[in-house]
Formats: structure tokens, sequence, C-alpha cells
């Protein structure tokens, strides 16, 4: 097995048609050891050179909701029931609308 750390796009774009390659390798085995390794050593790369910046809290809220098939006015009723104010549903009402 030859490794060696990702430092260029070359590299990265190396590895990542050597990780096709193995992909569906079975446990227990020398190829799956290397796609282990290798899966490790593009997600630092990717982390370092292609970060993703975490969600608004607005469109975090917005994922959530769409993901279990809810709408906004379910939200605002919850946060009506939890004793949320008038004001502060205005303005996350505000944000998720623009």
């Amino acid at each position: 097995m030859n490794l060696k750390p990702i430092r260029t796009e070359t590299d990265y774009q190396q590895t990542l048609k050597e990780l096709e390659q193995i992909f569906d390798a079975q446990p227990h085995t020398p190829e799956y050891e290397k796609l282990d390794i290798l899966t490790t050593l593009v997600e630092v790369y990717e982390q370092k050179n292609y970060p993703i910046d975490p969600p608004s809290p607005i469109a975090a809220i917005l994922y959530y909701l769409e993901s279990r098939n809810q709408g906004v006015s379910t939200f605002i009723e919850n946060l009506k029931h939890h004793g949320v104010s008038e004001e502060i549903i205005n303005i996350a009402l505000n944000e998720m609308t623009h």
C-alpha cells in the first residue's frame, strides 16, 4: 500500500479516482483498509480546501421543517405555544420570507 498526504488538487483528483476503484471493498481486506485511510485523507483535504460554513439559523430551521414535511405555520404555532412573543415571531417570519 503506497499512501501519501494529499497536498495538491492533482493529488486529490487521483485519490478520488483510486477511491472509486475500491469503493465496494469488503471489510477485513487490504483494499478496505486502504479505502478507510484514503477516505480520511480526502476528508482532511476537503475540510482544509473546501470548507462548508454552517447554515444560518433560519436556513437550519427551514431545512428541519422541510425534511419533516412540516409547514412554517406549525412551527409558528409551536413557538406561540411555548410562550415566544409575537415580536420575536414576526422577526423570524420576516427572516424566513426574505
